[in-house]
């Protein structure tokens, strides 16, 4: 089964079966997968939030950086592509046991780099809690 099946294979269930412990750690539950375009969602949990009660901007970088690499992985390359930088603004927060909806799509794929975006909303999406864009540079095996 190629890597975009697999994910395919997990809509609507926890990806339980990621190569990246961090992601299993994480629990994404699989919105939707297509080639370059993932959505996972997310439920708070109390070890995310900063003293205040907030999801921590450090778990919210973690979430885009992880589900970038899953869209990576559902390019199905042979190569692997490593995060050379990841901008994130910052608009709202979310709380202990909120949904959060993460997704991401490639803006600009080349042979070297690829350039993607990864917005992160409160559950019915009308609330935007952060968007990042982030580069990828490509390590021939």
């Amino acid at each position: 089964m190629d890597k975009l099946a697999k994910l395919q294979s997990f809509v609507g269930k926890e990806f339980t079966e990621s190569p990246s412990p961090f992601m299993r750690w994480l629990k994404p539950i699989v919105i939707s997968a297509e080639e370059g375009q993932i959505a996972f969602r997310y439920t708070v949990r109390p070890e995310w939030l900063n003293p205040m009660g907030n999801l921590h901007g450090g778990v919210t970088a973690a979430i885009m950086d992880d589900i970038i690499g899953a869209t990576m992985f559902s390019l199905n390359e042979n190569s692997f592509l490593t995060t050379i930088n990841n901008v994130i603004d910052y608009f709202s927060t979310a709380k202990e046991n909120d949904q959060i909806i993460a997704e991401t799509k490639i803006i600009k794929r080349g042979k070297q780099f690829v350039n993607t975006q990864c917005e992160i909303w409160n559950a019915d999406k009308t609330r935007l809690i952060a968007r990042g864009t982030s580069n990828l540079f490509k390590i021939n095996n």
